[in-house]
């Protein structure tokens, strides 16, 4: 598994475990799953993930997959 791969990984089951509301994890699983579609660049998931909820800022920190 590349580390692109591991990294969604994390993503996706910090998300689950995230205290956000369930249409924010709705929200934030579909934007994760149309990046790893279209591949495009991370910091346009980590952009577009902070339009859900501002908490993706710490999560990515956590996770350390900051800008």
């Amino acid at each position: 598994m590349n580390s692109h791969t591991k990294n969604l990984e994390k993503i996706k089951n910090a998300i689950q475990d995230a205290p956000l509301s369930e249409n924010e994890k709705s929200e934030s699983m579909k934007r994760v799953e149309e990046w790893a579609l279209e591949d495009r660049a991370f910091g346009t998931l980590q952009a577009e993930l902070l339009e859900v909820s501002e908490y993706f800022e710490a999560l990515f920190a956590e996770l350390g997959l900051t800008k």
